[in-house]
């Protein structure tokens, strides 16, 4: 049984970035620590060989590390990825208030014949002329004739799935040439909205863009098996369960631990992990055609202990003990863009003001006391105040 104070230092020794090397002396005896290295193999190429999976009956050949553009703000990064082979790139008309799109334009130009882009409606978009007006001015940012996956960005449940206005836009859309194929995108109640779509008689979605880590609970990988066994392409999001900073694991970090951890999954096709420079390209495809070890097994648990004070899964449980309404899972998660290896204060900032005011914790203020209860033992009441500092 580990003491509060170790278990203090294992969180310290794993988020404080600058301190490479020391988490491994730290949580193993050296020699431990030397099989560990032995367990990572010989180096590997930053840039290795790309590696291919089907997106569902899409019938799309995308890698399985593809290129999440939501915070990269340089176009060459992502050029330098599609150099080396990765063809799937995802953004949003939300990123960076459209500017994300421009600058997969300028990233694209010359070799749009050879990528797939998957873009985002605006969360808030329903109605056909939402739909279609989101379309367009995507197409126009993005410099492009057609968009070959258009997703409904952050459904939460199965209504708006079944959103026939939605469904007339796309429709229309994809009879046009503008629109490939459709898709959803889903951070919370994910096996559900996953089973929604298996569940619809038209199966008119042909993509999942879903949150997915080793954090995640069995539900969801049941979901993702019934989707993916239905022919429903299956993307994750959110592999590295928030990014933080971690101290150096030997020559594969825990980051890469935990995508290995989720490409091992042969139901899902790709990954997109955010990427905002070269360095955290080449690391996040290197992992292409690593197998997911026990040396990694050790990172994740080490991994899961140090961030376990303040990552929240978005599960949305609590909400229901919350007499307020307060949306605790989105909140936490645009705290997460701010904190976490997200860093972005702007996004943050942008997520939370999508909530209504009575479901921000605004509605906290005068709370007597926090009735929510998480799970897993966050202490919603002080993130919900750490929120009020960062997020208002």
């Amino acid at each position: 049984m580990k003491t509060t104070e170790q278990k203090g230092m294992n969180r310290r020794t794993f988020i404080k970035a600058g301190m490479a090397g020391a988490a491994t002396a730290l949580i193993a005896p050296p020699a431990f620590a030397e099989a560990l290295q032995q367990m990572a193999g010989p180096e590997r190429s930053a840039f290795p060989a790309p590696v291919y999976r089907t997106l569902g009956r899409t019938g799309l050949k995308i890698t399985v590390v593809s290129f999440g553009a939501m915070l990269t703000p340089e176009p060459e990064v992502i050029r330098v990825a599609i150099d080396r082979g990765v063809n799937y790139i995802d953004t949003a008309r939300k990123y960076m208030g459209g500017k994300n799109e421009e600058i997969v334009a300028k990233a694209v130009k010359g070799v749009r014949d050879k990528l797939f882009i998957a873009t985002k409606t605006q969360p808030e978009s329903h109605t056909r002329a939402e739909i279609i007006r989101d379309v367009e001015a995507s197409l126009k940012a993005l410099g492009t004739d057609h968009i070959d996956v258009i997703q409904l960005h952050n459904v939460t449940g199965r209504q708006r799935i079944f959103n026939a206005e939605t469904r007339e836009a796309l429709t229309q859309l994809k009879k046009q040439g503008k629109v490939r194929f459709c898709g959803v995108t889903t951070h919370k109640n994910e096996a559900e909205v996953l089973n929604a779509l298996v569940d619809d008689p038209d199966r008119f979605f042909d993509t999942c863009l879903v949150k997915y880590n080793f954090t995640s609970g069995r539900e969801v990988s049941v979901a993702i098996d019934r989707a993916a066994s239905a022919g429903i392409g299956i993307i994750a999001m959110k592999t590295q369960a928030g990014g933080y900073d971690t101290t150096g694991l030997g020559r594969i970090s825990a980051h890469q631990a935990a995508l290995k951890w989720v490409l091992q999954n042969p139901k899902v096709t790709a990954a997109i992990p955010g990427m905002k420079n070269l360095t955290q390209l080449r690391e996040d495809i290197a992992v292409m055609g690593m197998s997911f070890t026990y040396a990694d097994v050790r990172r994740l648990d080490r991994y899961a202990e140090a961030i376990a004070p303040f990552y929240c899964g978005f599960c949305g449980s609590c909400e229901a003990g919350c007499p307020r309404g307060v949306e605790i899972s989105t909140v936490n998660r645009a705290l997460m863009y701010a904190e976490g290896g997200y860093r972005n204060l702007s996004l943050a900032r942008a997520t939370y003001a999508e909530l209504p005011r009575q479901a921000t914790a605004a509605a906290c203020i005068d709370c007597e006391g926090c009735s929510a209860r998480c799970v897993n033992g966050l202490d919603i009441a002080a993130k919900m105040e750490r929120a009020r500092t960062v997020l208002a």
